[in-house]
């Protein structure tokens, strides 16, 4: 099960002691402010945690795999969150006693599943 932003909403209610609505106003600035910074091309780096950064990538040739035909890949902005070591500790030290779980691997195709299911 994935967090969710009201998952984080709860979590500031219950540990901090704010109401959920000083909670939820917080939680959406904290979104807002990144999501500006991010727009505007800025890295966010957050220490212990990770990096967000917006990278150019040009145009290029690709393939329709399903008639072969050449297609030109627009140029595009993506985003990319490169985890700190010490998240990536945290995160390995944490699942290094639980059993691998195949099941619970995520695909693209996962959510389109539940939909119609």
């Amino acid at each position: 099960m994935a967090m969710t932003k009201a998952d984080i909403v709860e979590a500031l209610y219950e540990k901090v002691g704010f109401s959920k609505k000083e909670a939820a106003d917080l939680v959406e600035l904290v979104f807002d402010t990144i999501k500006s910074a991010l727009s505007e091309g800025q890295k966010i780096k957050i220490s212990g945690f990770g990096n967000f950064v917006v990278r150019e990538k040009r145009s290029r040739v690709g393939r329709n795999p399903q008639t072969g035909q050449s297609i030109e890949i627009s140029a595009r902005r993506v985003l990319t969150f490169r985890p700190s070591q010490v998240l990536r500790e945290e995160v390995n030290t944490t699942l290094k006693d639980k059993p691998f779980d195949a099941s619970k691997l995520e695909n693209s195709d996962s959510d389109d599943d539940d939909v119609n299911n």
